[in-house]
């Protein structure tokens, strides 16, 4: 670890791992604040399909990007980068501590390494790639980018059409996949980075996953995603846990397959998270359900 007199935890894995409780005791113990890193979370307007922190939990540590922007606001990785930069500056004029939490992966890297430059877009493709999109949906747009993409299509977020589109695009107008320009020199930062991944077997945290679900549909998720649906369209919103009951409310689907499928794309976003993280060789990983896992995530 460099000699820098600040310190910044990372608080990386899985959705429904338990990553929230585990941030919270340790920025509790350390009397500093938390940071999300999650791409959905900062939205006002998505509250039970993102699983935000509780009142309760906000009200024990403060927590920035949450309920800090409107659906309508496209935000980026770059913007992500600036953002929390910013908020690590007002943490840390008050503590040497501070922590990051979520499982946003690029996110992550963003605030740890910065961004690579990347080469424009052709603007006619985009707006093309668009226009296909709107037509054919994200069924569509997945096959597509597996099949023209497959090196993003194995590690992005494939449930996310902003991603998708993104991908396409680049690889249209470029012929390159989007992950070939991920290896450019990391910025340097003015503080250390320790990055804990949290991880569970794979059947409990599939079981994690479902029930969190289950609850999700029991705490109203329908009735928040009926009050969206007029802005269905938009890139934030078609993500999981909203797309799926979209499907339902335009009669693509039972209410029983929705939450099926729900379940099933959480899952499988949960294992990409894993083949994102698992990459990063400088995450310590500590079983979630330890006892002792903020003694372990504190020693040296």
């Amino acid at each position: 670890m460099a000699a820098y007199n600040k310190t910044v935890y990372i608080i990386c894995g899985p959705t429904a791992v338990g990553k929230t409780a585990i941030a919270i005791s340790l920025a509790q113990y350390l009397h500093t604040a938390i940071i999300s890193a999650d791409s959905r979370q900062c939205y006002k307007e998505m509250t039970i399909g993102t699983a935000k922190p509780g009142a309760d939990e906000l009200q024990a540590v403060k927590h920035y990007f949450i309920n800090s922007h409107s659906v309508v606001n496209n935000l980026t990785a770059a913007d992500y980068e600036t953002l929390a930069l910013g908020y690590l500056n007002e943490i840390f004029a008050a503590a040497d501590t501070a922590i990051v939490c979520g499982g946003t992966g690029l996110y992550i890297k963003a605030l740890c390494e910065g961004l690579d430059e990347m080469p424009p877009v052709n603007d006619a493709i985009a707006a093309e790639v668009q226009q296909q999109y709107d037509a054919h949906g994200i069924t569509w747009l997945q096959q597509t980018v597996r099949e023209e993409d497959p090196a993003f299509f194995a590690v992005g977020e494939v449930q996310n059409p902003a991603r998708l589109l993104r991908a396409l695009t680049f690889k249209r107008s470029t012929g390159e996949s989007i992950t070939s320009f991920r290896k450019g020199e990391a910025k340097r930062r003015d503080f250390n980075i320790v990055k804990i991944g949290l991880e569970l077997p794979r059947e409990e945290l599939y079981n994690r996953i479902n029930h969190r679900v289950d609850m999700m549909m029991a705490a109203g998720l329908l009735d928040e995603v009926k009050e969206l649906y007029p802005l269905r369209k938009l890139k934030n919103l078609q993500t999981v846990g909203y797309a799926e009951l979209f499907d339902l409310i335009d009669g693509q689907c039972t209410l029983a397959e929705a939450v099926e499928k729900i379940k099933q794309n959480t899952r499988h976003y949960a294992k990409r998270q894993m083949t994102w993280f698992k990459k990063d060789k400088e995450v310590r990983w500590f079983s979630a359900d330890a006892r002792d896992v903020i003694t372990g995530i504190l020693r040296n």
